[in-house]
């Protein structure tokens, strides 16, 4: 490991300062992600500001939405009340996302924060042009059994890891940050960048800029949400596929509804077109094996993992089954 030097602060106006002034510079929080990176030889941070201790990991509920600290603990937020009861989806996802060690420890901007986990990009022997860009990817025709089927491109096909971020898809949550320029709210469907040819960049925070929270509208929509993760064993791991699903139903019909996926693309997947072939349609089991098939139509499955592309119809039909009472 490189050596690098080390900070703690109370004030989050100071952390982004410290590392908005150093190129090389990051933060951290519970120290479940980074630190693995540095070990590894991935990341080599010249300044490490941590943020562990910053007054943000209160989670408040009012009226019309829930607010989650970033220092906020995983397991204090899968274990809220509120979240369990008004929430589901969320609960059901940091639940899923890791064992009990990692959450008691882990925080909800790092775990919004993670880096993929493509065992090219984690290997610092690979080509990987996440890690070095203009070097290659050698999962186009390597081992990607883990690795997208929508969203690629011919420069990178991770998947992104986090379960959180899948479920805050689903609810349309915003990331509150601040940054050098100040305080700013990100819709999370414009948190995660698609890799095209730069696929080392995988968001659009500004290097510098902190994530101090996350606020979720709170509805029917949000009340009526779960999530399912599919995974090669049953203890931690992470996902193959996972689902993400919110609606509200109207006198039989779905109303409202949204649908985000994991394990399937380089950022957490919503597809419009399978929640339009539920939309204003009863929720029967030919609607729901409709929205399947919108939902891999244009995937682009590769040698090892083109078993994809039926495994999360199957998911979404699992949990659109069971928010229908059909099963």
């Amino acid at each position: 490991m490189k050596l690098f030097d080390y900070t703690r602060t109370s004030r989050a106006s100071d952390a982004v300062d410290l590392v908005a002034g150093h190129p090389g510079g990051a933060f951290i929080g519970g120290g479940t992600e980074l630190t693995n990176l540095m070990k590894d030889g991935v990341l080599a941070p010249d300044l490490v500001v941590d943020v562990g201790r910053l007054d943000l990991s209160d989670i408040g509920v009012s009226k019309d939405r829930l607010h989650i600290g970033a220092t906020a603990r995983m397991r204090d937020v899968a274990d809220h009340p509120v979240v369990r009861e008004r929430f589901p989806v969320v609960s059901e996802a940091l639940l899923a996302s890791a064992s009990p060690q990692i959450r008691n420890r882990a925080t909800i901007g790092g775990n919004l924060m993670q880096r993929t986990r493509c065992w090219y990009y984690r290997d610092p022997g690979s080509a990987c042009n996440k890690r070095e860009p203009g070097s290659g990817c050698p999962a186009l025709d390597g081992q990607n059994r883990w690795h997208a089927i929508h969203g690629g491109s011919d420069h990178c096909i991770a998947v992104h890891p986090s379960d959180l971020a899948v479920s805050l898809t689903a609810l349309d949550a915003t990331v509150v940050t601040l940054g050098p320029d100040g305080r700013r709210s990100i819709p999370i469907g414009d948190l995660y960048r698609l890799p095209g040819s730069t696929p080392d960049e995988e968001t659009t925070l500004r290097h510098g800029e902190l994530i101090t929270g996350v606020d979720v509208p709170r509805s029917r929509l949000a009340a009526g949400s779960r999530y399912l993760k599919l995974r090669d064993r049953a203890s931690f791991e992470f996902a193959v596929v996972s689902v993400a699903a919110a609606l509200t139903r109207e006198r039989g019909t779905v109303g409202d509804v949204r649908l985000a996926f994991g394990g399937i693309a380089p950022r957490p997947w919503r597809s419009p077109e399978a929640e339009d072939a539920l939309r204003g349609r009863p929720l029967t089991r030919a609607t729901i094996a409709a929205a399947g098939r919108a939902l891999v139509d244009g995937a682009r499955p590769r040698e090892h993992n083109a078993f994809k592309v039926e495994l999360v119809q199957r998911a979404l039909a699992d949990v659109l089954e069971e928010l229908g009472g059909l099963k």
